[in-house]
């Protein structure tokens, strides 16, 4: 048995939710913070069958696809008053997935 954690964009995390449902898959959803961003994610704990990993791997990988968007980012200076300073967009790569399995020593459900 593997615990698999994904953390995926909020904007993938239902059609991921569904993905899972449809297959299946019994998952924890959990609402997390991106550090770079400061945009919600999703984090999603399951714990599946070593044969169902690659399953798994799959519809995260299918559902959970990159994409480029432009975010305001105040520009970069030494000048700590930033009077007048004016936001800039900024294209950055958003989406995705980040995944971790881990194996399971032991699994008990109460």
């Amino acid at each position: 048995m593997k615990l698999v954690l994904a953390i995926v964009q909020d904007k993938d995390s239902n059609r991921l939710a569904n993905e899972f449902i449809e297959a299946n898959i019994r998952a924890t959803k959990l609402s997390s913070t991106g550090g770079f961003l400061k945009a919600g994610n999703s984090t999603f704990i399951i714990g599946v069958e070593d044969e169902r990993v690659e399953k798994t791997l799959g519809l995260i990988k299918k559902t959970c696809q990159s994409r480029k968007q432009y975010v305001s980012t105040p520009p970069m200076t030494l000048n700590v008053s930033l009077e007048g300073q004016v936001p800039y967009p900024v294209e950055v790569e958003v989406g995705g997935a980040t995944v971790f399995v881990l194996p399971i020593e032991k699994f008990q459900q109460y």
